[in-house]
């Protein structure tokens, strides 16, 4: 993109307006607030430690709900911190503003460690007794939730332990990896530019622009391997240590139950995926290849436009009136809901120096709303990213109802929203392309859910097997790249060269650092839409649009096996899975059609 369709494409995009929470960082209300915080938590403390499994039902939704509102206070500054650190993460300032609340916040969370400790070892009689109560049933799955944690719960000084050493521990190595990447510079001919940047000039028209920022991604990343590597070491060597006194014997099994899925539910997904690489990205990068008159593409054209194609820049405006249609025809709701984040500036879109990369959906609280940051370039990928986002935001929005204990919904099901919101702006724009634009619509989406499918997979296969070797000894960076060679080369095929230039690419992804074995869920997330969308298909679509607002609604009180039901459904059978590769092979079917 140049200069001049970037700069009128930026000064058109909202930036967040913070101020609705605080005025800014210098806000005497954050420190009062705080102080007020200390001081219920304390009070709180005094009145229920040591004495839950002894309450009456009446007693138990008295402390619960002062719990809640406790929680949503803390989050409240949380979100702050962690938004204004996000959009300007080379501020010193900002940088310390954001630790010192990290430091605080977990101090007091520490405190407030025996609830879940205390709720997840209440006797079945006490629980049997409090859920006979009406008002009590409604905490019925948060109950659960906490009381399958039981076997792998420490001593409660221990477990208060962990909470305060985080903030010096775990979330030290991450605010490390983000401030460190934040503050990268990528040189590209004349200019130095951002991760986010260089990033995306490997989907530029250019091939020439697109081998020159690969290259420079590569050396970057290259010189900083022993930093991104020594991260890398200790939040395995940090979650391997703590999962294995809490008695877990799989690697992933931690993560699979904060995601409320079954290790045996994760594995089929992942060896079905697995086995289908021939016919997903091997046969897609075969024929992209033979696009541009070759029988390989390098790594660094992996996302490149079609030869003949020439992108339109598409204006914010018309980005915002593109989803908000897609979304209409669905259902008015899930519309009315997008556009709240366009009315009220809930949205932070515009590039700019020290802003995280890539995009996000944060939930904030239930008392509040969410926000989604995006770094929005007038490509296609960015009005799907947009819409991606807004996906997550309606989620969240529907989700908050069920209160800040029980809005959260697992990982696995997190996409849900998102990846079908992308599905419905999709299908809207193949459907009203001339014949020429649908190829590279095509295209498009297939790369998406090829990287959201097959290299997410590959992704997590990189992590279980780095995080097996890590049990071991410290890998050194080059072993780290041996792992991350082997896997993703069976995950992109023969036909895209993965030289000793992509090497040490796994120094970017943020995911292996901030939640390790978050990507399958990204796999998950995607086969279960396409799974969803052949249903959409198939059934009334008001049955199905009243079905899956009341999914979305449900954040975490159901599991998937409950929330697939009325659609017929199930994660256990290996069909549900093929369906999400089915899907994608038949977009495939589609393009090489309009060829003929």
């Amino acid at each position: 993109m140049n200069e001049m369709h970037l700069n009128k494409i930026n000064n058109e995009l909202p930036q967040w307006d913070l101020s609705e929470i605080y005025q800014n960082i210098k806000d005497p209300r954050i420190s009062k607030d705080i102080k007020d915080i200390k001081e219920s938590a304390d009070d709180f403390v005094k009145n229920w430690k040591g004495k839950i499994n002894n309450l009456s039902s009446s007693e138990f939704l008295v402390c619960i709900n002062e719990y809640q509102k406790l929680n949503e206070a803390i989050y409240k500054i949380a979100t702050h911190s962690s938004l204004i650190f996000a959009t300007n993460m080379e501020d010193p300032e900002i940088s310390r503003y954001n630790s010192s609340i990290s430091d605080q916040i977990t101090e007091i969370l520490s405190t407030l460690i025996f609830v879940t400790l205390e709720l997840s070892k209440v006797d079945d009689k006490t629980i049997k007794n409090w859920l006979n109560d009406q008002d009590v049933k409604i905490w019925k799955p948060y109950l659960n939730i906490l009381r399958k944690r039981n076997p792998y719960l420490l001593d409660p000084l221990v477990e208060e332990i962990l909470i305060e050493k985080s903030a010096t521990g775990r979330s030290a190595w991450i605010r490390l990896f983000d401030e460190t990447s934040a503050a990268l510079r990528f040189p590209f001919k004349k200019e130095s530019l951002t991760e986010a940047e260089i990033l995306n000039l490997l989907s530029d028209a250019d091939p020439e622009t697109r081998k020159i920022a690969g290259k420079s991604l590569s050396e970057v990343l290259e010189n900083n391997k022993r930093i991104f590597g020594m991260i890398l070491n200790v939040i395995s060597r940090d979650r391997f240590i703590e999962d294995n006194k809490r008695g877990f014997k799989r690697i992933m099994s931690s993560r699979n139950l904060d995601n409320d899925v079954e290790d045996e539910v994760v594995d089929k997904l992942v060896k079905t995926v697995d086995k289908a690489m021939p016919k997903l990205t091997h046969r897609y990068y075969k024929w992209k290849a033979n696009q541009f008159g070759k029988t390989n593409l390098d790594w660094w054209d992996r996302n490149a436009p079609l030869p003949e194609f020439s992108e339109n820049f598409i204006m914010w405006s018309d980005a915002k009136d593109i989803i908000l249609d897609s979304f209409s025809s669905f259902h008015p709701k899930i519309s009315n809901l997008a556009n709240l984040f366009f009315k009220n500036n809930w949205i932070d879109a515009s590039l700019r120096k020290g802003k995280a990369s890539g995009a996000f959906a944060h939930p904030s609280v239930p008392s509040l709303h969410p926000y989604i940051l995006v770094n929005y370039q007038g490509k296609i990928r960015d009005v799907m990213t947009l819409a991606h986002e807004l996906g997550h935001g309606v989620h969240q929005i529907l989700a908050g109802k069920n209160g800040l204990l029980m809005s959260e919904t697992p990982l696995t099901l997190a996409e849900t929203a998102s990846v079908f919101g992308e599905m419905l702006v999709f299908r809207k724009l193949l459907n009203e392309s001339p014949i020429e634009q649908k190829k590279q619509l095509l295209s498009g989406k297939i790369e998406d859910m090829l990287n959201t499918v097959a290299r997410q997979i590959g992704f997590h296969q990189f992590e279980v097997k780095f995080h097996e070797a890590r049990i071991k000894s410290e890998l050194t960076p080059d072993e780290i790249s041996d792992i991350w060679m082997e896997t993703q080369s069976h995950a992109v095929g023969p036909h895209i060269n993965l030289g000793d230039d992509y090497r040490f690419l796994w120094g970017y992804i943020p995911h292996f650092v901030h939640t390790p074995f978050y990507v399958y869920a990204y796999a998950f997330g995607d086969s279960l839409v396409n799974a969803l969308w052949y249903a959409y298909q198939e059934s009334d679509k008001d049955f199905f649009s009243k079905n899956y607002i009341e999914m979305l609604s449900s954040g975490g009180t159901k599991s998937h096996s409950d929330l697939l039901k009325p659609f017929n459904l199930s994660a256990y059978d290996s069909s549900f899975w093929e369906k999400g590769i089915k899907m994608i092979t038949g977009l495939m079917d589609e393009l090489e059609l309009l060829e003929n």
